[in-house]
């Protein structure tokens, strides 16, 4: 599949359909083709470096995915930069990346930035020249094969940000297998829930927009304001919903978030998080007529590499949700500390072999290459997570960086917040370590707690730790318990974990 024929193909057909909607403003398929091919032609004029990397600025405007296809019909790939991304940290961007140019779908503030001199088009210069229609750049100047699609700035371990570079073809083996693996038809509504910053945006965008569906935005600003945002829910009409685990954890503390305010929901798609069980059978029970997907991938393996339908049956079977199975085109092999691939039911890393592994970090060989290696001919990726499989389906276990020593014993921070959520007074929970002297001295769990009657906090964690007592040992029972209304997110609708870390630091 050519990601840019495919959308060529649906614009030129239904030019009236809408590819995008963000509240009151609408983008057509047919306007979507037009200011795309206007901005590409005007980038082709400007002599920047092949196939240099531009940075597209904004939170989830129309203009932001008419800028996307531009860049990449123009034969650049594309740097999404949301508005939440802070200045020192979008000024780390524009130096790391070597971005060639910059455009602007929101206002930045350039004063704040330190004296970057990148060539750069106002929010006012590309209103007026997507509005020009000119006739785009030739087919073949688009973006194709090995080359860049996009480029996606992720956390790195050394405190600047890295950017995992995805081709075309590692977004066409993505696409393709939504395209046959899930219940995705034409003239569907995706719900939009992550800034294109984050690489779940994706999981939504371009399936939808090769299968002519229309993309509706939940910002920032209605996530602020739950009045605004299930008022947008219920207006949406909602076929498709992609989102964070998070996020829907938090659409479920109001009641009135059932099948009867998204009457066409019918299919769920988590990625970036653990699905908690306890969520998964809310959602069965309240969407009954909805088919719930639970996915599992890194970025730097273009969003998601396996998948499982989530029914009752499943959740009867396991505690803990496995991840599912490898797509086609794909393989996953566990492997042990020396590199040797374990057998059936041995935990190990898991390590993502196949079409949609990026070939690296722009600009960062040594993190590359600690990262990436080819394994029969293919592209290779360590994860860092630690899982196994047993006949084929495959079960996630945590992160490597995620075991943690306390006081000599060692253990795994995601096995305790599974033990956690057994708990009957636990609706969600993160645990931390606590540091003290450049060493963990306790865990710590903050906790949104269920109903209950205990009058008194220390009640309610003695119930939970005699709880806990039954399933874990002593040392791995938390030390300190804190209980809040909601978990803080990240605006990648992620969990914030550095926070909580950040609040507990003795």
């Amino acid at each position: 599949m050519n990601i840019l024929s495919a959308i060529q193909n649906i614009a030129l057909n239904n030019e009236d359909s809408i590819a995008f909607q963000n509240g009151d403003a609408t983008l057509s398929y047919g306007d979507l083709w037009k200011q795309s091919e206007s901005l590409a032609a005007y980038l082709t004029t400007l002599n920047l470096p092949k196939k240099a990397p531009i940075i597209v600025y904004g939170h989830m405007a129309p203009m932001m995915v008419s800028s996307f296809l531009g860049v990449v019909k123009a034969g650049h790939p594309y740097i999404p930069v949301d508005v939440s991304i802070p200045k020192e940290r979008i000024q780390k961007i524009i130096e790391r990346s070597g971005a060639a140019f910059l455009i602007e779908t929101e206002n930045l503030e350039r004063d704040s930035l330190q004296q970057s001199s990148i060539p750069y088009m106002s929010e006012g210069q590309l209103t007026n020249i997507v509005a020009e229609h000119s006739n785009g750049a030739s087919t073949s100047t688009w973006v194709k094969e090995n080359d860049d699609f996009y480029i996606i700035y992720t956390s790195g371990s050394t405190g600047n940000p890295k950017g995992v570079q995805i081709s075309a073809r590692n977004l066409e083996s993505f696409v393709s297998w939504m395209h046959e693996d899930f219940p995705i038809t034409e003239g569907k509504v995706f719900l939009n829930q992550a800034p294109f910053s984050f690489d779940l945006s994706v999981m939504d965008l371009y399936p939808a927009l090769t299968t002519g569906a229309t993309l509706f935005a939940i910002t920032k600003e209605m996530i602020a304001n739950p009045k605004i945002l299930f008022g947008q829910l219920t207006q949406s009409k909602t076929n498709v919903w992609t989102s964070t685990p998070s996020f829907v954890q938090m659409c479920l503390m109001n009641p009135e978030f059932t099948s009867e305010m998204l009457p066409s929901l019918n299919t769920f798609l988590f990625c970036g998080e653990v699905l908690p069980t306890e969520v998964a059978n809310k959602l069965l029970k309240l969407f009954p007529d909805a088919r719930i997907f639970n996915t599992y991938g890194p970025t730097e393996a273009t969003v998601a590499v396996s998948a499982i339908e989530v029914t009752e049956e499943l959740l009867n079977d396991h505690s803990s949700l496995p991840i599912g199975y490898i797509k086609g085109d794909t393989q996953m092999l566990i492997i042990n500390e020396d590199d040797q691939i374990l057998s059936d039911g041995e935990k190990g890393e898991m390590i993502i072999v196949g079409p949609s592994v990026s070939k690296g970090y722009l600009g960062e060989e040594t993190l590359t290459e600690k990262a990436f290696f080819e394994y029969k001919g293919q592209q290779a990726y360590r994860t860092g997570d630690v899982g196994y499989q047993k006949k084929g389906l495959h079960f996630y276990s945590g992160r490597v960086d995620f075991q943690v020593k306390v006081h000599g014993y060692r253990m795994e921070i995601e096995e305790i917040e599974n033990n956690l959520l057994q708990c009957q007074y636990v609706d969600s929970c993160v645990v931390v370590p606590v540091y003290k002297n450049e060493a963990i001295d306790f865990l710590a769990a903050y906790i949104v707690p269920k109903e209950h009657s205990f009058e008194k906090e220390y009640q309610l964690s003695s119930a939970i730790k005699k709880e806990l007592a039954k399933s874990l040992p002593a040392y791995m029972i938390p030390r300190k318990f804190n209980y809040c209304d909601q978990l803080p997110m990240t605006s990648n609708g992620k969990i914030n974990r550095k926070q909580l870390i950040a609040e507990v630091m003795v």
